[in-house]
């Protein structure tokens, strides 16, 4: 049951977002093997688990730092859950799952506070939205955005005061970090049970109760009281009322209403911060063009907060864990998700008083694909994604007549129109069908293997495309290719097969960073090399293009002559 006032505080698109990405962004095989390397001692291992690559070794930072920083740097990363770091990092949203591209998120300094030349431990995030889904552990220097002037793309998000996000030994900060008291996270019962519009607090409740002060705040900001929540936790806001001239922007007090700020937390963040050195004037990135400042204001003991211009005014940006709302609240709110679909840590610190049944707990393993009805002449037809293609109840003769109709320019309908779509990425495609193929290839996207097979163990049509055009060959970049690729050709897919940018699997491998072993792999397997996309690039512009080094090998193969980053380029 949802509690949740109107209106919506969360954007749609954004919930619809979020619930994806906690479906499918870090599945329950991840976590349960993610643990168990983890709390063997196995570190690397849980990385690996966890699609994380480690940029370093720990005898190369003795020798750089010193014996005492490789030695706290150890210590950090066997308690680091890197699942769990992979769970709470920043996504695109806005229809999209994936992780925020180009992004540096500190996880802990190694030095004195505040110095630009302390080493850093950080993770660093795809540079493609669409591309494997991989993070990188680093050691070194970052930019923080203290100076006027910072580049977007040079900002790290700073988390090394939010060790509830990534180390196992502060994850149950987490539901005081959100608004929470000592024994309930805001709008449930310590077990996970929603709280109803009756159990809200109607009033101010006080210090006492940080879970109902939150719910009272929060109830007010969403209900278009904007001032008054500000107010209520000892922010003034300094906004013009008028609407600001540039198409993207309205009145300012509108986009302090769309913020998901946590407010009763974003005063004690800010205190924790300048009392490490970080200063006590802070930035708020939202979106790509609103930047807040908040500061101390001219009354004693009250904050001030304004709206500024990017890379206008120096001041330490405040980390987005500590100023907003935790998605998996929002989420659990609407009902988008249940309590034990939610990471293990996350439920065990939001939820004390939830029984534990032994789970197993964490996001649903992927469904065995449903059938759906399809008006076909005149009657309701059954089609599944079962038995390794798309069943309907149609002999062998009829599908071959209506192929060569359709070869002949023919028209088609029912289900026949519904196994065109499918297989070729293009038309309409019955709701439920278009759900179960964004399952496969959202799972796909996110590097779920294990998911995949599942779905093709249980009989799915491994046939489909989606509505780029691209079969299960085309992402394979994203993917363990080993076990799908001798399956997926096994079961009649062409290497040759194009998407709807006419590139093949080979292409989409060597634009979208698949990996040296799954070219080699791809043309062991008789890929052809002189193919060209819709945008007239061979294998050799997109080397070139993406400077893929790590293809250097195709250059005995003839592929690329003039085209690698070290050679005089003639066309691309």
């Amino acid at each position: 049951m949802s509690v949740r006032p109107s209106p919506l505080i969360f954007p749609p698109d954004e919930a619809a977002s979020w619930q994806r990405v906690r479906r499918y962004a870090v599945p329950r095989w991840m976590i349960e093997q993610a643990a168990e390397r983890r709390l063997a001692g196995d570190w690397r291992g849980a990385c690996a688990v966890a699609g994380v690559d480690v940029a370093f070794d720990l005898a190369g930072v003795a020798r750089e730092y010193g014996a005492a920083v490789a030695a706290e740097l150890e210590d950090d990363l066997r308690h680091l859950a890197p699942d769990l770091l992979r769970w709470h990092l920043p996504r695109i949203l806005h229809g999209h799952t994936t992780l925020a591209t180009g992004e540096k998120v500190v996880l802990a300094g190694y030095g004195p506070p505040g110095r630009p030349e302390v080493p850093r431990l950080h993770v660093a995030t795809p540079l493609m939205t669409g591309g494997p889904q991989r993070l990188t552990l680093r050691l070194g220097r970052v930019h923080d955005g203290r100076a006027p002037g910072w580049s977007w793309s040079e900002l790290s998000r700073d988390w090394a005061a939010a060790r509830h996000l990534w180390d196992v030994r502060h994850t149950a900060e987490l539901r005081l970090r959100c608004g929470g008291g000592n024994d309930r996270a805001p709008f449930f019962d310590a077990d996970g049970t929603p709280r109803t519009a009756a159990d809200l607090p109607a009033a101010d409740p006080g210090h006492e109760d940080p879970a109902a002060r939150t719910e009272w705040v929060t109830s007010l900001h969403e209900e278009g009281m904007t001032a008054a929540a500000f107010a209520a936790v000892g922010i003034d806001l300094d906004m013009p009322e008028e609407e600001r001239t540039r198409w993207h922007e309205g009145r300012p007090l509108d986009v302090m209403k769309w913020i998901p700020l946590v407010l009763t937390r974003l005063g004690p963040e800010m205190r924790r911060l300048a009392d490490e050195g970080e200063g006590d004037r802070f930035h708020i990135l939202y979106g790509w063009n609103e930047v807040v400042m908040v500061e101390p204001g001219p009354d004693r003991g009250r904050l001030r907060c304004r709206l500024t211009e990017r890379q206008k005014e120096a001041a330490t940006v405040l980390p987005e864990a500590c100023w907003r709302r935790l998605p998996d609240l929002d989420l659990l709110r609407d009902a988008r998700i249940s309590p034990d679909h939610l990471h293990p840590l996350v439920r065990a610190s939001l939820f004390p008083g939830r029984p534990d049944t032994g789970g197993p707990y964490g996001p649903p393993d992927p469904p065995a694909p449903a059938p759906v009805r399809v008006r076909c002449r005149g009657e309701w037809h059954e089609v599944a994604a079962r038995d390794g293609g798309l069943q309907m109840p149609h002999s062998a003769v009829e599908q071959q007549r209506e192929r060569a109709m359709r070869a002949f320019g023919g028209a088609v309908a029912g289900c026949f129109a519904v196994q065109q779509a499918w297989t070729s990425g293009s038309g309409r495609l019955p709701r439920v069908l278009r759900a179960q193929r964004r399952e496969l290839f959202e799972r796909a996207q996110h590097g779920d293997t294990p998911g995949v097979l599942r779905l093709l163990d249980g009989g799915f049509d491994p046939h489909v495309r989606d509505g780029m055009g691209r079969t299960l060959l085309h992402v394979l970049n994203l993917l363990d290719h080993e076990p799908l690729l001798p399956r997926l050709l096994a079961a009649g897919l062409g290497l040759e097969a194009e998407d709807q940018r006419e590139r093949t699997p080979l292409h989409t491998a060597v634009a979208e960073r698949g990996s040296a072993d799954l070219v080699r792999a791809l043309l062991a397997a008789g890929a052809r090399i002189d193919a060209v996309d819709q945008e007239g690039l061979s294998l050799g512009n997109l080397i070139h293009r993406y400077k893929r080094r790590d293809l250097e090998f195709l250059r005995k193969q003839g592929i690329g002559a003039g085209l690698w980053p070290d050679e005089p380029s003639g066309d691309a």
